[in-house]
């Protein structure tokens, strides 16, 4: 973790006024990126909200996670493997990930995903944690994303197409316009829709 306080600048390791603009730049841009590769639990693919202590996981991190690999790789900070094995531990958490109304457990209902989940379980967070419709379309975007990048035909890439798609297929839009033709934002667990669309 990083100290309180801490800014891009402190990653930079040089006097930014020393650096032109598109070095400045680049260099942002890999600090930005290496966030995703810091802060991720390497088994299910989760990512840390923010770099402190503790710090539960959110799925719209994640989706930007899942669209920062491909990215890495393009730039030369990663490689091609190295983003599909972190997108098939992530794809593969979501797909396994227990949906429902407990209030005590669960990742997500009707293939939406809880806000914050728990770094070490993929379970809710805290019972105040709601199941987010905003976050989680964060979370399939960057899915999309993958599943278009990792075109190519070998075990890995096919899984994650196949993955990204049945994530993509799960979740119930129709369970959420509870304001048709409009979506609720979220859902708490005990049976409320939160009443902003």
């Amino acid at each position: 973790p990083r100290p309180s306080g801490w800014s891009l600048l402190h990653l930079l390791k040089v006097d930014p006024t020393s650096l032109s603009d598109d070095e400045l730049l680049d260099r942002y841009q890999r600090a930005a990126f290496d966030y995703f590769l810091e802060n991720v639990n390497h088994d299910n693919g989760l990512v840390a909200d923010t770099s402190r202590p503790n710090s539960p996981a959110s799925i719209a991190v994640v989706g930007f996670a899942l669209s920062c690999y491909p990215i890495g790789v393009e730039r030369g900070w990663i490689t091609r493997a190295q983003a599909s094995q972190r997108v098939l531990a992530t794809l593969r958490f979501f797909a396994n990930a227990p949906q429902g109304t407990s209030e005590d457990g669960d990742s997500g209902y009707h293939g939406f995903y809880s806000h914050f989940l728990d770094m070490k379980t993929g379970l809710r967070y805290a019972r105040w944690v709601e199941v987010s419709t905003v976050d989680t379309t964060g979370r399939r975007a960057g899915a999309v994303f993958d599943e278009t990048y990792f075109d190519q035909d070998n075990p890995q890439e096919r899984e994650i197409r196949k993955l990204a798609e049945e994530l993509y297929d799960d979740v119930d839009w129709t369970w959420a316009q509870v304001r048709a033709p409009l979506i609720s934002m979220g859902w708490t667990p005990g049976g409320k829709f939160i009443p902003h669309d």
